[in-house]
């Protein structure tokens, strides 16, 4: 009876094991926690998609490592990025004000406040603004260059649209890939 228990104890431990050795704290422990404002940006950067929707980073790659990053986005406009891939992240959104219209993978899902989307990496998914405003949180682990990309992104004009390829490229430079076109609204 003892040699059961000792198996089954041993076995129950091994997933515990494991999640310990993937949660790691940051090697560079900042020290202390950080406070960000609403409506305001971790660095007080005005980066802006499009010209209308301000990205305003909460908790940067810079505070946890590289380990995961969060950011805020208001959607002034309507529509949404092109269908895409992470390489290496695992994707978060929790959205707390408007209607979204959300792929993942083969599905579409209709999101409001207090819904929340995991994107695991590597999985297709595409964000749709439906309402005339929207809010919502990202997170994003590992973090990679994320932040890099929207601030690329917030520098392309307003007035001249990207082409297919410069969006590939944007897309490609940060370990993404583009797999399809912008949902439909």
């Amino acid at each position: 009876m003892k040699r059961r228990k000792f198996i089954t104890t041993s076995m129950l431990s091994v997933p515990a094991l494991a999640l310990g050795q993937t949660s790691q704290p940051p090697k560079k422990n900042p020290g202390k926690g950080l406070v960000v404002k609403a409506n305001k940006n971790r660095f007080n950067e005005k980066t802006k998609l499009f010209g209308a929707n301000p990205i305003d980073i909460k908790v940067s790659t810079k505070d946890t490592d590289g380990a995961f990053s969060i950011s805020e986005y208001i959607g002034n406009t309507k529509g949404g990025p092109p269908l895409h891939i992470h390489l290496h992240q695992d994707e978060v959104f929790i959205i707390l004000e408007g209607e979204i219209l959300f792929q993942l993978g083969e599905e579409q899902f209709h999101l409001t406040a207090g819904d929340t989307v995991f994107i695991p990496r590597n999985v297709p998914h595409a964000p749709c603004q439906l309402s005339d405003k929207s809010r919502y949180f990202y997170f994003f682990t590992p973090s990679g260059t994320m932040e890099d990309f929207f601030r690329g992104l917030g520098e392309l004009k307003v007035d001249k649209q990207a082409t297919p390829e410069q969006m590939a490229k944007l897309f490609a430079d940060h370990d993404m890939k583009i797999v399809g076109p912008p949902l439909q609204f």
